[in-house]
């Protein structure tokens, strides 16, 4: 076996993925991050066939015809559409390997809340997109690692990972979660909080697309030494034409109070469940933000103002996750522990 693999690349190199419910990327064991893309996949609805996955998929969102539909497989960061994600997972995996006989072992990262259902469900489809081996890492643990923390040691390290679907925080001690919260609040329910916002005070129907760029243009939680302003444009829902509106920092920030509320609270309740002596460790060590909602303007700031702990951002928030289930394919068999068993292909 071992001959032929190095003939013909049958096995494929090892692959980690960061199936996000906004981007998925991809490390190759050797090569590191190979591959960033948006979690999206167009289809044909009549034949089922897929057109575009990942970028060019992304700039069709909300300007499909009525026959193609594009489509966001994961929704928070759980599979929601199965045999999508299947194709989508298979689409990367051949992208990477440029192999249609590529059977790689795949690190697969989870929410650290998922039922049992929900992690079968990432197993399966893996396996059916031409995986040989699958095995699952929860996000925070992945998060930790490709932060530099050190989570082997009996100290406490404190991870938040605020991705696109869920929110992770966790408490890492000697290589294990000793307390975690998981919800399903992130970067997409602040682009709707948006939405529902400008619909409610401009009568303005905005895309997903136009809230995410006003998201990253202006968004803040915390007052900023100069406000942004930003325009926008939409369909007016009373006169149905197009308009434009312009918006400040200020209103968004009071938009999206709600789910940032949401993900502070979960900060404040994983903190009250951790062990005295690991909370010791924290005050002295700080909270690390990682994910894409780390880069909202001023979160640091707030975080630091509601639980007066020092709170700093991973150098890399946005490949935290993937590079971290990247380093426990270089160190296989020493971080094998916080991997989650595998199953083989039947």
């Amino acid at each position: 076996m071992g001959v032929l693999t190095s003939l013909t690349g049958f096995g494929g190199r090892d692959m980690a993925v960061d199936l996000g419910t906004a981007n998925t990327l991809v490390y190759v064991r050797g090569r590191g991050i190979v591959l960033s893309e948006p979690s999206v996949v167009a289809i044909d609805q009549r034949t089922g066939e897929v057109h575009a996955v990942g970028v060019e998929a992304k700039r069709m969102l909300g300007r499909t015809p009525g026959t193609i539909q594009a489509i966001r497989p994961l929704k928070d960061g759980v599979i929601a559409d199965f045999d999508v994600t299947e194709q989508m997972l298979r689409h990367f995996i051949q992208k990477v390997h440029q192999h249609r006989f590529a059977h790689p072992r795949v690190v697969v990262c989870v929410p650290s809340g998922v039922t049992g259902v929900e992690k079968r469900a990432v197993e399966e489809a893996t396996l059916s997109a031409g995986a040989r081996q699958a095995y699952l890492i929860e996000e925070p643990m992945a998060a930790a690692i490709g932060a530099g923390l050190p989570v082997a040691e009996p100290t406490g390290n404190m991870i938040v990972d605020i991705g696109g679907g869920t929110t992770e925080v966790a408490v890492i001690s000697l290589g294990g979660i000793v307390t975690s919260t998981s919800i399903r609040i992130g970067g997409d329910e602040l682009d709707e909080a948006i939405i529902q916002h400008v619909k409610k005070e401009y009568s303005l129907l905005l895309g997903e697309r136009t809230s995410e760029a006003i998201k990253l243009a202006i968004a803040s939680v915390f007052p900023m030494p100069e406000e942004l302003v930003a325009e926008i444009k939409g369909r007016d829902l009373v006169s149905g034409l197009p308009k434009t509106i312009t918006i400040s920092a200020e209103e968004i920030r009071r938009a999206i109070e709600e789910p940032v509320n949401a993900i502070i609270d979960s900060i404040k309740t994983t903190l009250d469940r951790t062990p005295p002596e690991l909370a010791a460790d924290i005050m002295d060590r700080g909270i690390v933000l990682t994910g894409g909602g780390a880069l909202l303007r001023g979160l640091d700031k707030r975080l630091r103002h509601e639980t007066g702990m020092p709170v700093r951002i991973s150098d890399m928030p946005l490949q935290a996750v993937v590079l971290g289930s990247g380093k426990c394919l270089e160190e296989f068999e020493v971080l094998q522990r916080v991997l989650v068993s595998p199953s083989s292909r039947r």
